[in-house]
């Protein structure tokens, strides 16, 4: 358990530093950050034809509502938290790829419905957009990043692997 949390906290911050260094930021943050805009302007489309988007703001053309996706709400610090927990722990490279893979789909997919619902949230209320911004979100992507990673320790076991619980794994490591 030593090793894996070692390992763990030495690569969450070193992705952490990493994703603060001006090329990540211009070259993966901020497009990454306009896909999230453009994905989530496709899905609003989907039933509201009075929106738009221009590079990370999602913007209402009839009551002139916007957001702006910034740093800490798309979802990149979540999906390190993950990616460092998951590709740390004692499993088959197969089976931590794959972790990850449906991982950041997942968690990406939630992030999304969040930025849809305080679009919109905002639109109606801004205290309980601030509130559900600021709070219920935050706990619920992490929580998300959470559930993700116990149903990867759970589920995401290679065949080979048998039924040795995670603790096992972990104590195996060592």
């Amino acid at each position: 358990m030593k090793k894996f949390l070692f390992l763990f906290f030495t690569l969450l911050v070193t992705l952490f530093v990493i994703e603060l260094t001006p090329p990540v930021q211009q070259h993966f943050v901020q497009p990454f950050t306009a896909l999230l805009a453009t994905v989530s302007i496709s899905l609003i489309h989907l039933f509201d034809d009075n929106v738009m988007s221009y590079g990370v703001i999602i913007y209402n053309t009839v009551n002139q509502f916007a957001v702006s996706i910034e740093a800490g709400c798309n979802g990149i610090e979540a999906s390190i938290i993950l990616f460092s927990a998951i590709m740390t722990f004692p499993r088959s490279w197969k089976s931590r790829l794959l972790g990850v893979g449906i991982g950041l789909v997942s968690l990406h997919a939630v992030n999304i419905v969040r930025i849809i619902s305080l679009f919109y949230l905002g639109q109606w209320n801004m205290t309980a957009f601030e509130w559900a911004h600021l709070y219920l979100w935050q706990a619920l992507i992490m929580l998300d990043v959470f559930i993700v990673f116990l149903l990867w320790l759970r589920f995401g076991r290679d065949p080979a692997e048998g039924n040795a619980t995670p603790a096992a794994a972990v104590a195996s490591s060592q």
